[in-house]
Formats: structure tokens, sequence, C-alpha cells
């Protein structure tokens, strides 16, 4: 006689485990993406049409490479991040300025996709969870998602900073103080860990953008007026310090499967 059970089991995500660790690389991919993006954009002239395309290319071929690979790469995992970011930084740029739709309905639009994208995951896998990150479909929605966050925090920190006087420095304060809002909810109480985990994901990015600009934007502008090619090839040898300094664990998620026993 045989008695079929479900047995819980733990398999691997295809996204790191979120640490400490990650944050702070997070927060380095974010900066890297603002000095990168504007350095293509701006210091090589490209122009913010030409940059997005040709970060959009870049990020494509990397979610593709993400997507297609079986198990969790650090590498591969970051440097689409750092892509997402780039685009998300071009891409905002593009809207708020190119297209004239400004900072306050750019972040209007990214907001609403963002929103659309999230119920679209829920409704189609029942979870928005980074933990349930392992199959292409899941794979897909959480980098839509993730690009969207990305480009919606670079204009959420131009509007702050420019829109509402509030310079760089004042900007970073701001979203700086977010996350440790965010971190006090994670640390005493029982709000959603998944709620939590995108708020402080949004935040992280207008943070990142708001130190980008601060380090090389003109001095009559707020910033420190650096060489943002400089800026970018240190805050990337950083990144890979990082890489290598801190451990790099694919995240898990709960799975089921059916087995036999003997009865």
């Amino acid at each position: 006689m045989q008695d079929h059970t479900k047995r819980s089991i733990i398999s691997e995500s295809k996204v790191p485990e979120v640490t400490l660790g990650f944050w702070i690389i997070k927060i380095a991919a974010t900066t890297l993406g603002e000095t990168g993006g504007d350095t293509v954009t701006m210091t090589l002239n490209w122009g913010y049409l030409a940059g997005t395309c040709l970060f959009l290319v870049a990020m494509i071929v990397l979610v593709t490479a993400q997507i297609r690979t079986h198990r969790f790469h650090p590498a591969l995992y970051w440097a689409t991040i750092v892509a997402s970011t780039t685009f998300g930084t071009t891409m905002a740029d593009l809207a708020d300025r190119s297209l004239g739709i400004g900072y306050t309905g750019g972040s209007t639009l990214l907001l609403t996709c963002l929103v659309l994208v999230l119920g679209l995951w829920y409704r189609t896998e029942g979870t928005i969870s980074v933990n349930s990150v392992s199959t292409p479909r899941a794979e897909a929605f959480y980098w839509a998602a993730i690009t969207f966050s990305q480009t919606l925090g670079t204009a959420l920190g131009d509007w702050i900073a420019d829109t509402r006087d509030m310079g760089y420095g004042g900007g970073a304060l701001i979203f700086a103080a977010g996350l440790a809002l965010v971190a006090a909810l994670y640390f005493w109480t029982r709000v959603s860990r998944v709620a939590l985990f995108w708020a402080a994901f949004i935040l992280t990015r207008p943070l990142g953008a708001t130190v980008g600009d601060f380090l090389d934007k003109p001095l009559d502008h707020g910033g420190l007026a650096l060489s943002r090619p400089l800026a970018s090839a240190v805050i990337a040898v950083f990144i890979v310090v990082c890489l290598l300094l801190i451990p790099q664990r694919a995240g898990q998620h709960p799975g089921h499967r059916q087995t036999a026993e003997q009865a």
C-alpha cells in the first residue's frame, strides 16, 4: 500500500539572497547607472535617444542571457542590474526632457506602468515575491518590474532634486530617510516583506541617482563637478570588489514534490 504525500523542498532562485550586501551593491549599481548614463548621453554627447537605444540593446541581451541560464550567476545578475539602471537613467531623462512631459508627468507614467506590471505578475503567478523567481515567466515579470522601478526611481530623484528645489544633497537625504523608515518597518513591524522589498528597491534608485548627480553635476548646480567617466570607473571597481568580498548566494523559494512512500 502506498501513501502519497507532498513534501516541501527548498530550491534555488535565479536572483540573489536579499541581505545587507545586496543593498550595498544595489545602491552602488544605481549610482553607476546615473554616472554611466550621463557619461554616454552628456559627456560623449550621444544624446538621450541614442543613449537609451544603446542601453536598451545591452539590457535585452543581458536579460535574455539571465533568463536562459539555469542557475544564479552573480556577475551576470549584477551586470543586468547595471544595464537596467543605466537604461532607466537615459529613458527617464528622455521622457522628462526630450518628450516634454516633465518630471511629474514622467514619474506618474512610470509609476502607472510599474503598478500594472506588478498587478499582472501577481494575477499570473499568485505572488510578486522575489523568492518565487525560478521560472522564465516569473523572471520575465521580475525584470520588467525591475526596469520600470529603476526608471521610476530616476524620475523621482530628478523631480525631488530639481522641481522641489531640494538639491542633490537634500534629495539624497530624503531618500535615505525613506530607506531608514522601510528598514524600521522591516525590523519592528509585520508589514508585508514583499511590499517592503519593492518599496526599498524603488527608493534605492533615486538615492543612487541623486548621489550620482551630486558627484558629477557642475558646482553651480549643487554638484561636485567630478569627471563622469572617472566617477563611473571608481564605482564600477567598488562593485567588483564587493562581489569578490561579499558572499553571493542564490535566494531560496519553497516548492513541492510528490514522493511515494511504502507503507
